[in-house]
C-alpha cells in the first residue's frame, strides 16, 4: 500500500501503514523545517490506550444519572453501539424534558483533528443544535484574556493573528525585534486546521543575516533560537519593564506624538499614570528595575535603541495566560504606539509570534469549506476556563465583559475533542466539578484522563482511519486527507455515532441532510468551488482536487498590520468607538472593575517571586507549552515519551537551585504547594533565572490514588499546582501559565505509571436486566 497523504495540525505528512497501525511518516517534501512531533505519530492507532468500543460507567449504569465521586476511579461495562445510542438518546431526552438545554454544556476543544469535517467540536455543536441547543463557551484557553480587551482596544483580535505582518516582511525590513516572551519556534510546529510549512527560524535567519538585531525579554533563554540579546526579567513584570521604556520614550521626548494624536485616543490619561501624575508613581526605569530585577540603564538604552530604528514590538500570547493578563498586549501595544511605526514595513506590533504558526504567515482571502454548526437557540454562555466555577456554583452570578450573568445549572456534559486535564487549572478542583453534573458524555479514541472521568464513553477514529479536507485561514494549501489505515477496533466516525443518536431522537434527517460522511466532503467542497467561481477563481472538480491531493490558494503575501489603518484612518477607521486605537478606553473605564481600569496598568501578581508567597514556595513554575507533542496529544508517542525522565514529565531548573536541594541531572523529584503535588524528572539547565522552574503541560495526569481528587500526579502535570481563577472580571481568561512551588528529592519507592492505562471493566447485572 502506497503512503497515504494526510495533515495534522503540526505538518503535512504521508503514512506508511503495516497490518493497521502507522510504522512510518514522511514529511511533506515542501516544508521547510518539519516538526519533530510527527515522531509521535507511528504506533498511535493501535496503542493500548485506545478505546475498543462503546463503553458506560458500571455506577452510572446501576444507580443511574445523577452527582458521583466514582468519576474517575469507576469500573466500565462494555456495551454495543445500539446500546450505546439507546442510552445516549434517552438521556439527552431525560435532560431536556426535566431541565432545559440550557442543562447541557456543550464542552469541547477544537483540536480533536486538523479536518474540516471530522472536526469534533463542529460535529458535536451541530448535532446539539438539532436537538434544541447548550449552553456554549466562549473564547479559547490560549487567547482569553486578548479576545476580550483588543476588541475594545483594536476593534478585533483576530486580526492581530491571521493580518499580520508577513515573516518576509519582518526578515527584509525590521531592524530591531523586541519580542517579550520570545519568539518560541516550538509553538510554530502547530496551527488549527494543519499546517504545510514552518516558515519562522528561516525568517529570524534571514533578520539576522541582513543585520537585524533581536532582544528576547523571557525568563528562559530557548524562548527563542538563535543570537539574540536575552534580558530575563522575573516572571509576570513584563508590564513594568514596558511601562519603564514607554517612561524613558516620554521623559526623552522620543516618542511620537503626531502618530498618538492622529491615529490613537486617551494617551494624554495614560501619560498621567505613565508619570505619575494621577496616582504618585512615576512608572520610572528604577521603578521598573525594582519590580523586573532588570537594571535602569539597560531599560534606558533599550528604549533609546527602540527609538532609534525600524522596531517591531511582539508580545506571545503565554504573556496573557496570567492574572491581568490583559495587560501585557494592551500595554505592548500603547509602547509600539508611542514610536509611531504602526502600519509601516517591519514596525510596529505583533502578538502571537512564536505562540502558534499562524502570525507572520500569509492569510488566505476567501472563506474556506466550513461544516454548518445550524443555529444556537440557549443563549446561556460562560468562558471557555470557567467550567470548574461554573459546575461547583449554578446559579451564582459572575462579571464578563462589562455583562453580569448567572452560571447554569448543568446536569450534562457533552465533550468531543479535547482533554481538559491539560488545558484546564487546579485539576483536583476540576475533578470535585465534574463529580457535580447527573451525567458526563466523552467522544475520545484514547482513555485519556477526561474520558476515564466519564459516564458514558464513545470511541471516536483517529484522523488516520478516514477522509477529510484540512485546509487554514493562513495557509496556501486545501488538502485532500486520505485514510492511512482501516478503523481500529470498534471506533466509528462521531458523525456516525451522532447520525445514529440524532435518529432516535427524531432528527436524524436534520442532521445529516441525506449524507454520508463521503457525500459531506464533496459537498463542502462543491460549495466553496461555487463561491470561488462566482468571484472568478478557477478551481478543480473534487475528483481531480482528491486526486492531485491538494490545491494551490490565493494569498495575500507581503502584508503589514494596519497598513491600511495607517494609509487612511478614516476611511479604514478601526471597529472601536473612536475608530481609533484606543489607550485608553472609555468603555472598559466604565465597567468600573478594580482589576482593569481604562487603560494598561501594572497590577501586582499574587503569585511571583516578589511576593510573600514566595516564601513557602520560592521557585516560579513555567507552565508553557510542550516542544513533543501538541497539548496533551499523543503523550504515548516516541518524541514525547523520549524526553521523560524516568517516566515522569521533565522539570527544567539552574544548577543553583539543584545545587541548594542536593538535586542532580535525572532526579525524581516532587513539586509542590498548598494545591496538589506531581512528580517530575529534573534537567539541569542554566538557560534561565535562578529562582525559575519550567514543566510542561500535557502530560496525562495519572492519580497515585485515583479514588482522591487531591492525589499527587506521578506522571508530572503541572496543572495540579495552577490555580483556578480568571485573568479579571473583565476576560476570565485562563491564568494556567505561572504558578509558585517548592522541590524536593523524591526518595520513595517510585509509582509505575498507568495514564495510558485503560480503566478497568466488569460486567454489570444492571446492564443485562435492561437490554435483556
Amino acid at each position: 500500500m502506497s503512503p497515504a497523504q494526510h495533515m495534522a495540525h503540526w505538518g503535512m505528512y504521508r503514512a506508511s501503514s503495516v497490518d493497521g497501525e502507522v510504522t512510518e511518516v514522511h514529511p511533506d517534501a515542501g516544508d521547510v523545517a518539519p516538526s519533530p512531533v510527527l515522531g509521535n505519530i507511528p504506533g498511535s492507532v493501535r496503542h493500548r490506550s485506545r478505546i475498543t468500543g462503546p463503553a458506560v460507567r458500571r455506577g452510572w449504569l446501576e444507580n443511574g444519572p445523577g452527582p458521583s465521586n466514582e468519576r474517575g476511579s469507576d469500573e466500565f461495562v462494555e456495551v454495543t453501539w445500539e446500546e450505546l445510542a439507546e442510552l445516549l438518546a434517552g438521556e439527552l431526552r431525560r435532560v431536556i424534558d426535566r431541565h432545559g438545554n440550557e442543562a447541557i454544556y456543550g464542552g469541547s476543544y477544537g483540536w480533536g483533528s486538523a479536518g474540516r469535517f471530522h472536526h469534533a467540536q463542529s460535529q458535536v455543536h451541530r448535532f446539539l443544535n438539532c436537538i434544541g441547543g447548550y449552553t456554549r463557551s466562549v473564547n479559547s484557553y490560549s487567547t482569553g484574556a486578548t479576545s476580550v480587551i483588543m476588541p475594545h482596544v483594536l476593534g478585533a483580535h483576530w486580526k492581530m493573528f491571521s493580518r499580520s505582518t508577513s515573516w518576509d516582511v519582518i526578515a527584509q525590513k525590521t531592524d530591531l525585534l523586541v519580542a517579550f516572551g520570545g519568539v518560541p519556534v516550538k509553538n510554530t510546529s502547530v496551527n488549527h486546521g494543519g499546517t504545510s510549512n514552518h516558515p519562522t527560524e528561516s525568517a529570524l535567519r534571514s533578520l539576522r543575516d541582513r543585520g537585524g538585531r533581536i532582544v528576547t525579554i523571557s525568563p528562559l533563554r530557548d524562548d527563542m533560537t538563535g543570537a539574540a540579546t536575552w534580558l530575563a526579567p522575573k516572571p509576570g513584570s513584563d508590564v513594568a519593564v514596558m511601562l519603564g521604556l514607554a517612561y524613558v520614550l516620554r521623559s526623552e521626548n522620543l516618542h511620537d506624538a503626531a502618530f498618538l494624536d492622529k491615529y490613537c485616543t486617551g494617551y494624554d490619561i495614560f501619560e498621567q499614570y505613565l508619570l505619575g501624575t494621577s496616582d504618585g508613581i512615576a512608572k520610572t526605569p528604577e521603578w521598573a528595575a525594582d519590580k523586573s530585577g532588570l537594571s535602569p540603564k539597560v531599560i534606558v538604552e533599550l528604549a533609546r535603541s527602540m527609538a532609534s530604528q525600524r522596531t517591531l514590538v511582539t508580545v506571545t500570547w503565554s504573556m496573557q495566560r496570567i492574572k491581568n493578563g490583559e495587560q501585557a498586549p494592551w500595554m505592548g501595544l500603547t509602547l509600539a504606539s508611542m514610536l509611531g511605526q504602526i502600519g509601516i514595513p517591519g514596525g510596529g506590533f505583533g502578538h502571537g509570534y512564536g505562540s502558534m504558526n499562524e502570525p507572520g504567515l500569509a492569510p488566505v482571502p476567501y472563506p474556506l469549506p466550513t461544516l454548518p454548526q445550524g443555529f444556537n437557540p440557549v443563549a446561556t454562555h460562560i468562558p471557555v476556563a470557567a467550567i470548574s466555577d461554573m459546575l461547583l456554583n449554578p446559579g451564582t452570578a459572575f462579571d464578563y465583559n462589562g455583562a453580569r450573568l448567572r452560571y447554569p445549572d448543568i446536569r450534562l456534559v457533552h465533550w468531543a475533542g479535547g482533554n481538559p486535564f491539560h488545558h484546564h487549572q487546579d485539576l483536583g478542583r476540576l475533578r470535585r466539578a465534574l463529580a457535580r453534573p447527573d451525567t458526563i458524555v466523552v467522544h475520545d479514541p484514547y482513555w485519556t484522563p477526561m474520558a476515564k472521568h466519564a459516564d458514558i464513553v464513545v470511541p471516536s477514529t483517529t484522523s488516520l482511519e478516514r477522509s477529510d479536507i484540512s485546509c487554514t485561514r493562513n495557509d496556501p494549501l486545501l488538502v485532500a486527507m486520505a485514510p492511512a489505515v482501516r478503523r481500529y477496533a470498534h471506533a466509528r466516525d462521531d458523525y456516525d455515532t451522532f447520525s445514529s443518536v440524532a435518529e432516535k431522537m427524531g432528527v436524524g434527517q436534520e442532521f445529516t441532510e441525506g449524507r454520508t460522511s463521503g457525500e459531506w466532503l464533496e459537498h463542502l467542497y462543491a460549495e466553496w468551488q461555487g463561491y470561488l467561481g462566482a468571484s472568478g477563481v478557477a478551481t478543480p472538480t473534487f475528483g481531480e482536487f482528491w486526486e492531485a491531493g491538494s490545491v494551490r490558494m490565493d494569498t495575500e503575501d507581503g502584508l503589514t498590520f494596519f497598513a491600511d489603518y495607517r494609509e487612511d484612518p478614516v476611511r479604514n477607521a478601526l471597529r472601536t468607538p473612536s475608530g481609533k486605537i484606543e489607550i485608553f478606553s472609555e468603555v472598559v473605564d466604565g465597567f468600573g472593575y478594580d482589576d482593569c481600569v481604562g487603560h494598561p496598568a501594572w497590577y501586582e501578581p499574587e503569585e511571583w517571586l516578589n511576593g510573600p508567597r514566595a516564601e513557602l514556595f520560592p521557585l516560579h513554575l513555567i507552565a508553557n507549552q510542550p516542544r513533543t507533542r501538541l497539548h496533551s496529544q499523543l503523550d504515548h508517542g516516541a518524541t514525547s515519551q523520549e524526553s521523560k525522565v524516568q517516566g515522569r514529565e521533565p522539570i527544567r531548573m539552574h544548577s543553583a537551585a539543584a545545587s541548594t536541594r542536593g538535586l542532580l541531572d535525572g532526579d525524581v523529584v516532587r513539586v509542590f504547594n498548598d494545591r496538589g503535588a506531581c512528580l517530575a524528572g529534573v534537567v539541569v539547565d542554566d538557560g534561565m533565572l535562578a529562582e525559575v522552574v519550567q514543566l510542561s503541560t500535557g502530560a496525562w495526569y495519572d492519580p497515585l490514588d485515583p479514588k482522591d481528587s487531591g492525589s499527587l500526579c506521578k506522571h508530572g502535570n503541572p496543572n495540579v499546582l495552577t490555580r483556578d481563577v480568571g485573568a479579571s472580571s473583565l476576560s476570565q481568561g485562563c491564568t494556567g501559565q505561572h504558578v509558585l512551588v517548592q522541590i524536593e528529592r523524591y526518595d520513595g519507592e517510585l509509582p509505575s505509571i498507568t495514564a495510558f492505562d485503560p480503566p478497568p471493566f466488569t460486567d454489570s447485572e444492571a446492564l443485562r436486566r435492561r437490554f435483556g
